[in-house]
């Protein structure tokens, strides 16, 4: 029971920081296609690497937990 709690909370938190990027990323590109001289999609892209980097990261883990619980069954 824990373990689907835990991993429900998961599902929450990338979805959530998923769509934020994905929102942040889209105000940025539009910025750079209309206002080209005010945009900065650095911080955009380094937030779209960031993400990717704590969702495989976290993943990863996940990943390693079922697999050592599925063993020990």
């Amino acid at each position: 029971m824990k373990n689907s709690v835990s991993s429900s909370r998961y599902v929450y938190i990338y979805n959530l920081l998923i769509t934020v990027t994905a929102a942040l990323f889209g105000y940025y590109f539009y910025h750079v296609i209309v206002h080209p001289d005010l945009s900065n999609i650095a911080l955009s892209l380094i937030l779209v690497v960031l993400t990717s980097v704590m969702v495989r990261k976290f993943s990863s883990d996940k990943i390693k937990t079922q697999q050592n619980n599925n063993q020990l069954q």
